[in-house]
């Protein structure tokens, strides 16, 4: 007995030793060097814990109404949103399918049925009859001994890919909003510069007729009258430009929230659209506050549990099946204790030659791992560069704005001074042509320059993640992203 005692107990030690060499490997993320914890080109103050970013509705933080609704109407009707969705819960269903596999499978069966044996059947008994029927009803169970990890690295690799799935939800939903940020912004800034443009109409109209009195009353030139018109036609010109570039941002914003384009319409406005002061933190929190860099990780770690799910297979497979049931050969009392089988007992399964099959796999889920993590080192990498490219764009826009407001003052006071020389005939009507042209592009390039600003900061939100944060992943479910 001593001597079975010792037997079991290495028997079981290698077993676990075994076990232990066919797991996964233990999981680190891809390591990276981040030397300089600062931004180089921030324009504004450190984040503090609390704020470190814009939280849920981040769009609210530009101040207007039209543009929070039009987000809401998104969430209901995007039809990308609605393919994302599905990919998540194909994810989530992947994962809940694998879970099942750490418990048993209990099947039942029954038939009822007549059969007919052949006379010359191999080793037939001489009393056996030609007919006779079978009735069976039973129930069985499967379950897979999980020595080396091989279910639980299908799990652990299943639940990394639905917590990735979960994140690239939250990347689509974080790019819809600022597309449809980014459009409103632009649409907007637009309907000011078609504002202007308007205005501008009616004062070259007001100067047309001011030259066209002069001409008539002998003053000035048909040049003059005919510069005027240009100058009319040229700025008629650029309204009906914007108008057809106004429609196409209003039929993308149609198309982002699942409306038909010929139907849905925006009144032109000027909105005061607010450019939000982002604290934006340091550069090792963007890793927790980007979905797609929160997804490429957890793809790694996907590609780390299927190595174990390769290793396993160098290894037995256990199973532990029993049945019980009845079953007689169609006659009375079928359900009773005479007509009881069972059965009961492991199986074990081992592929002694497969030509380096399972060598391959193993290779080719190292391979895909090293895939994962080079593409997640890709990612964090382009999720820096994008932060430092609108923080650099503010921040020299900013310095632009000042002095593009210097030259839109000093053009404006030279168009009023070449208005006022003409009409005292110490000028003709070129230089007034010039100074309408070099007001018009600075005041344009002005309005410009302030919607590029906003829509700079639209970006910077984006590549900073928005309000969402990588917590969110710990319990991947439908309930838990939908809401955004």
């Amino acid at each position: 007995m001593k001597h079975i005692a010792l037997a079991r107990a290495a028997t079981w030690v290698l077993v676990a030793s075994l076990a232990a060499c066919a797991s996964a490997p233990n999981y680190q993320p891809p390591q990276l060097d981040l030397k300089d914890d600062a931004w180089r080109d921030n324009p504004w103050q450190p984040a503090a814990p609390a704020d470190e970013q814009p939280h849920g509705a981040w769009w609210q933080t530009f101040g207007d109404a039209e543009l929070d609704a039009l987000q809401v109407q998104l969430e209901q009707g995007s039809p990308d949103l609605a393919v994302a969705l599905a990919r998540f819960d194909q994810a989530t269903a992947y994962m809940q399918a694998a879970r099942a596999a750490l418990l048993p499978s209990l099947d039942s069966a029954a038939s009822v049925t007549g059969n007919r044996q052949s006379k010359n059947r191999p080793l037939r008994g001489s009393n056996q009859p030609d007919v006779y029927g079978a009735n069976t009803i039973g129930i069985s169970m499967s379950y897979e001994l999980d020595l080396w990890g091989r279910v639980r690295s299908l799990v652990a690799s299943g639940e990394a890919l639905a917590q990735a799935s979960a994140a690239d939800l939250q990347a689509v939903r974080l790019s819809l909003h600022a597309q449809l940020t980014e459009s409103y912004v632009s649409l907007r800034g637009v309907d000011t510069e078609l504002l202007l443009l308007r205005e501008t109409v009616l004062t070259y109209e007001r100067a047309l007729q001011l030259t066209r009195n002069r001409h008539g009353a002998g003053i000035s030139s048909g040049l003059d009258v005919a510069r005027a018109q240009t100058q009319l036609s040229s700025a008629q010109a650029l309204v009906s430009e914007l108008e057809v570039h106004r429609a196409q941002l209003e039929h993308a914003i149609a198309s982002l929230l699942g409306e038909p384009a010929q139907s849905f319409q925006l009144a032109v406005r000027a909105a005061d659209l607010k450019a939000p002061e982002l604290p934006v933190g340091q550069p090792s929190t963007l890793l927790q506050r980007r979905p797609d860099v929160a997804a490429a990780e957890r793809r790694v770690a996907s590609a780390n549990a299927a190595i174990g799910v390769a290793r396993a297979a160098f290894f037995p497979t256990f199973t532990f099946g029993p049945s019980y049931g009845f079953q007689n050969t169609g006659g009375e009392n079928w359900i009773s204790a005479p007509n009881r089988y069972w059965s009961i007992g492991p199986a074990v399964n081992f592929n002694l030659f497969d030509a380096g099959l399972r060598k391959s796999q193993l290779a080719q889920a190292r391979a895909a791992w090293d895939e994962a993590g080079a593409r997640y080192r890709s990612v964090v990498m382009n999720a820096f560069q994008q932060v430092e490219d609108e923080m650099a764009r503010l921040s020299l826009y900013k310095v632009e704005i000042e002095q593009q407001t210097q030259a839109e003052t000093a053009a404006h006071q030279a168009l009023q001074l070449a208005m006022s020389r003409y009409r005292d005939g110490a000028i003709d009507y070129l230089e007034v042509v010039s100074a309408q042209t070099t007001d018009l592009q600075i005041r344009r390039a002005m309005l410009n320059l302030q919607n590029q600003r906003l829509l700079s900061s639209v970006r910077l939100v984006r590549a900073l993640g928005g309000g969402w944060d990588k917590n969110s992943l710990a319990l991947p479910s439908p309930t838990s992203v939908r809401g955004g």
